[in-house]
């Protein structure tokens, strides 16, 4: 008989953890899978999102950090319950 092996984790795309599918959310801009520990430390976009928005025209020198150090408030939308 198969012996199933589930495997229900990802990648986090801030900081590389791989950590339960369950246990995440997604990027503001694109959707991929951030861990709730990067989520609980302010970052709300992936390595590659907070790159483009740091180099996007009209964005100030103190926002070019990674998202690993986010300076900005990030905007968190929680469910209403």
């Amino acid at each position: 008989m198969t012996d199933l092996r589930e495997h229900d984790a990802m990648v986090c795309r801030s900081c590389g953890q791989e950590e339960r599918a369950s246990e995440g959310y997604p990027c503001k801009d694109c959707g991929t899978f951030i861990c709730i520990m990067c989520v609980f430390k302010g970052v709300v976009r992936c390595e590659r999102c907070a790159a483009s928005v740091a180099s996007a025209p009209g964005v100030s020198s103190t926002d070019t950090s990674s998202s690993r150090a986010v300076q900005i408030a990030p905007e968190m939308d929680w469910p209403e319950h």
